[in-house]
Formats: C-alpha cells, structure tokens, sequence
C-alpha cells in the first residue's frame, strides 16, 4: 500500500455521472476505494451530454473547454492522444445586426470528438474498468438513511444501496438540499446560499447551409451574439468528427432571458432563439429553412456567484462538489471533483 491508497477499501457513493461526478469516481478508484455513481439519467454525462438524432449531433450543454489547470491540461493531453477531444473552435466572431467581428481568444478551447459526451463515457467506461467499480444510471436517489455503519441510499423505486462511509453529491444545490437538510447543516447552508441559474439551449437543423454572414467567413464555427435574448451560436457540424452532418446549429439563451421564459414551451422557445439568430444577418437576408428544431431547459445551468470553495465534507461522512461551487466551466468540475477525491483519501489514510 502506498501513502496514497487506502485500506481497508473506502466505500463510497457519488449521485450524478457528469464531469465532477467521474472524476472524482476515478480518482478515488485509482486510490483504492469501492465506488458505486448513482445517476437519474440513461447514460453519463451531465452538461456535456450530446443529443443525437439520426446523422445529426447536438450539444446542448458544453459547447467547448478551455484548460487552465496543469492536472487538467495532462487529462487533456491524454484524450487528445486517444482521439477522444480537439481543439475548436478556431474561427470566433461577435455578432450583432450591424455587423460580425473576428474575436481574438485568448484561451485555446476544446472538443469532443465525435461528441462532448465521448470525454464523459470514457471516464464512464475506464471507471467501470476498476474493481469494486459500479455505475447505476437510470436511478434517481431520493433519500438517506443513517445506519450504524454508514449511508444508505434510497432511490425512487424503493431499492436501498449501502452501507456507505461517504456520499458524494454532485447534483446541483437546489437538488442535493432535499437529501441534505436532515442530516447536514452545513451542507443545506451551503445549497441554500449557492443559488443557480437556468437557461435554454435550442438547437436547429437546416435545409442547406447559411449563407456567409456580413463581414465574417463561410467556414465560422462559433459566434457570441450582442443580443437580449441569445448568447452564443455554435456550428454543430464544424466540430471535429462530425463532417458529415448537415448544417446544424445550437443556439445558448442568455442567462437573463432563461430565467424569464423558464417555463415556456420547448418549440417557442427554439422559434424566438431562432429568430434571434436571424437578426443577426441583414433585413430581408434569406436563411434554409429548419427541417427539425427544439430547446432543452437547463433549469440549475450555473451559480449566480463564483465561490472559492471548490468542494464541500464534514464529519458526517457528506460531501459536494461540482462546478456549481465556482464558474460553470467543464474545467472546473473536473479539478472539484478530483481534489475532492485527493481531500476524502488523506483524511482516511
């Protein structure tokens, strides 16, 4: 046994599959421990997940990923290697009804490759790979029990998993403060003050592809629009791997405007964003028509204030992460969930 390792083995449950959620699964893997991830969803993921339809695939959630951290950018590396993300996009532009302006970043992002999801299923996938290792998906937790020896979990059907020493939540504050609030105080403290924010993503598959925009290049990837009610275009089929599907567009609402047509209807919301995309070209300039378009709500997107924290424990054996804690990036939830991993082990060795 290392310094870094563990034993006997910790047992821990992590409810939520995404970005934090896997990481923090593998690390602590890695170290030993006996790991089982709960998620209500069909397949890992979280915000990078990816619709797909027939040829067609969308992201919905993260649209690209800058690497900032050190630990992060050899993770990067790493995938990258394997075929499973690339950088894009390379061609920005800000984009209003007077006109588009290339944009300078200064952070190289990146992509999935085929898809967002492809990062989140080979976490999913070299996880599983580890013993004592157990993904659950299609079960959603709706309860704790404190046992003699732990935590047991409770899901919707009834079914009871545990015992556990830890639970991790990576779900969102609004959500995990239901499982929280009889047995933590300082967690339900934390979920109450870390309020979140929704937003729309629609997405549109065209006929044939968009005519060049005023001032900008045929082969654009991504545009930040000055818009009240859109915030960012990101061309679908410019990511790497994904040639082959017709133009297809995902449109990101603006925080301000998600949280004030929350409730609206799907297809009403995918027709203002679309007609917000419109008025980014000139009066009377004829764009394809849709051939199948949608929204999907994002009811708890990101935190309306960064934190410093980047993850949560107490001594009652409950802990949170994510990248609710501080910006919503793909970056953040990955480095929030692996020192949250790194935080657990040292304290029980």
């Amino acid at each position: 046994m290392t310094a870094a390792q563990i034993s006997p083995p910790l047992t821990i449950a992590i409810v939520g599959a995404g970005m934090a959620g896997l990481a923090c699964a593998n690390a602590l893997a890695e170290r030993g421990a006996t790991v089982s991830v709960f998620d209500k969803g069909r397949g890992p993921g979280g915000r990078m997940s990816t619709k797909r339809l027939n040829q067609e695939q969308l992201d919905l959630g993260a649209q690209a990923f800058t690497a900032r951290d050190p630990a992060f950018q050899e993770a990067l590396a790493r995938w990258i290697s394997a075929g499973l993300a690339a950088r894009w996009p390379t061609i920005s532009y800000q984009a209003s009804p007077n006109g588009w302006q290339l944009q300078h970043d200064p952070h190289a992002r990146f992509t999935g490759v085929p898809r967002m999801s492809a990062i989140t299923r080979h976490l999913a996938d070299t996880f599983q790979a580890h013993e004592r290792s157990t993904l659950k998906l299609a079960t959603r937790i709706e309860a704790l029990k404190r046992l003699s020896d732990g935590w047991q979990l409770i899901d919707t059907a009834g079914n009871t998993f545990g015992p556990y020493q830890q639970v991790v939540f990576t779900t969102p504050p609004p959500q995990t403060l239901p499982l929280v609030a009889d047995w933590d105080s300082t967690l339900a403290k934390a979920c109450r003050q870390r309020l979140q924010r929704g937003c729309w993503a629609a997405w549109a598959i065209l006929e044939r592809p968009l005519p060049v925009p005023p001032g900008a290049r045929q082969d654009w990837h991504m545009a930040r629009a000055d818009h009240p009610a859109l915030r960012l275009v990101s061309r679908n089929h410019t990511k790497p791997g994904r040639e082959h599907q017709p133009e297809s567009l995902s449109l990101m609402a603006q925080l301000d405007w998600s949280d004030r047509y929350l409730e609206h209807d799907p297809q009403t919301i995918a027709d203002d964003l679309w007609a917000a995309f419109q008025s980014l070209y000139p009066p009377g300039t004829p764009l394809p028509a849709r051939i199948a378009s949608g929204a999907h709500r994002w009811r708890y997107a990101q935190p309306a204030e960064a934190d410093d924290r980047r993850y949560l424990y107490s001594d009652s054996g409950l802990a949170m992460c994510g990248d609710s804690f501080t910006a919503s990036r793909v970056e953040s939830a990955w480095c929030s969930g692996t020192l949250l991993a790194h935080a657990l082990v040292d304290r029980s060795v």
